[in-house]
């Protein structure tokens, strides 16, 4: 693989996994952070509630895993092209985890609260720890972190309690969200809240919020160990790996499922997490399966584009969702129902499919991939093109 190209398996795993995370983050769109856990407080027909399972068995927290995964994928490949080109990769890394911290401190204030770009540049801050360690030190301690994140888990479903206070939260969120102009949905998701966040001196929310980022980070290492270990490089010759990883599936939705079927038993919350994160995996062998047997499928060259644009296709979702649900826009918030959603959002993706794959044939990247480049490299990316066309040019070129 040369310095510079692009790993095609990475482009259609990330272009696929949004489709999963605008599906799972549709519930958000339309009952709310607090609300889609609460769904009974919501008058849903017999079909939206088995849609409503559906989606919180095979969508829910197994697609933003990939999306972690891919992350920390990205970020070893990253740096081992800076090594090859400059020997300077932590200094970029952390001017994009800038940018990144930046871009979702506005996502979340000024549009939506189901933002994960914020969190995904605090991590990236942590991950710089781990970038330079070897494949088995990585492996360890993704292995550690995901039990101590399950045994977590197991606190919060036994602590979980939907009392007055969060269903008062949801009501007044449903009236402000379903009526309310831009200010009033603004105010409402910046200076409410169902708990005691916000009167929670600083340094116990601090402690809070830096213990659940250390928590969430296991897939973002798996996905550095799978980058050190190149796989996904060489999808034809790795059929048989991805192969026994469909294995993943049967067994992540069997670990999901239980705590689900018996909800009365808070014990069985702790194979929500490790279900989560084994059928992400199983997607994950899947999509690579799929994608080394039929590579040039249009659906496949279609999603690597969607990949490609990711986080101006990621932010354009917020924009277009939160326009159809909100009160500044159609107002369709928890008026909807989770099945019509759901095909909105095939609708949606699909138009996103289409519109990358006409927008690549004009331009080579994104607005917003060409602002995090921009910053990343500290430089304007025509240049960093041009600096790069000058030191791949052969002897026999450049004569």
């Amino acid at each position: 693989m040369q310095m510079n190209e692009r790993i095609q398996t990475i482009d259609v795993l990330r272009g696929l996994c949004l489709f999963g995370i605008l599906q799972a983050n549709l519930l958000i769109f339309q009952y709310g952070i607090w609300g889609k856990d609460e769904i009974s407080l919501f008058s849903l027909s017999p079909f939206d509630t088995m849609s409503y399972y559906a989606v919180k068995l095979f969508i829910e927290a197994s697609f933003m895993p990939i999306f972690a995964f891919l992350f920390g994928y990205g970020m070893v490949i990253m740096r081992e092209r800076s090594m090859e080109r400059d020997g300077k990769p932590k200094r970029k890394l952390a001017r994009r985890f800038l940018f990144i911290l930046f871009l979702g401190y506005l996502h979340s204030t000024f549009l939506w609260e189901g933002d994960i770009l914020l969190t995904y540049g605090m991590i990236g801050f942590i991950l710089l720890l781990f970038v330079a360690r070897k494949k088995k030190t990585i492996l360890i301690w993704a292995t550690i972190l995901l039990v101590l994140s399950s045994l977590f888990g197991l606190g919060a479903e036994i602590a979980a309690d939907s009392d007055e206070e969060v269903t008062s939260y949801i009501k007044t969120t449903n009236h402000v969200y379903q009526t309310g102009t831009y200010l009033d949905i603004k105010t409402h998701r910046n200076t409410s809240d169902p708990g005691d966040l916000l009167d929670m001196p600083k340094e116990a929310f601090l402690f809070i919020s830096v213990f659940a980022i250390v928590l969430i980070t296991p897939m973002f290492l798996y996905g550095m160990y799978a980058a050190k270990r190149k796989w996904f490089v060489h999808p034809t010759q790795e059929q048989g790996r991805y192969r026994k990883g469909l294995l993943f599936i049967p067994v992540g939705v069997t670990l999901k499922a239980l705590p689900l079927l018996f909800s009365g038993i808070p014990v069985l919350g702790v194979l929500s997490l490790p279900g989560s994160y084994v059928l992400a995996f199983g997607y994950i062998f899947l999509i690579a399966y799929c994608f080394a047997k039929w590579r040039s499928h249009p659906l496949f060259r279609a999603a690597a584009n969607v990949g490609k644009l990711s986080l101006t296709n990621y932010l354009l979702q917020t924009v277009v969702c939160t326009f159809i649900f909100y009160g500044y826009g159609l107002g369709l918030f928890s008026r909807l129902g989770v099945f019509f959603g759901i095909l909105l959002g095939i609708v949606l993706f699909s138009l996103q499919l289409i519109g990358s794959t006409y927008y690549l044939k004009t331009r080579k990247s994104g607005p917003f991939e060409w602002l995090l480049r921009a910053f990343t490299h500290w430089t304007l990316p025509w240049k960093l093109t041009k600096r790069k066309e000058s030191q791949n040019l052969t002897p026999k070129q450049s004569a």
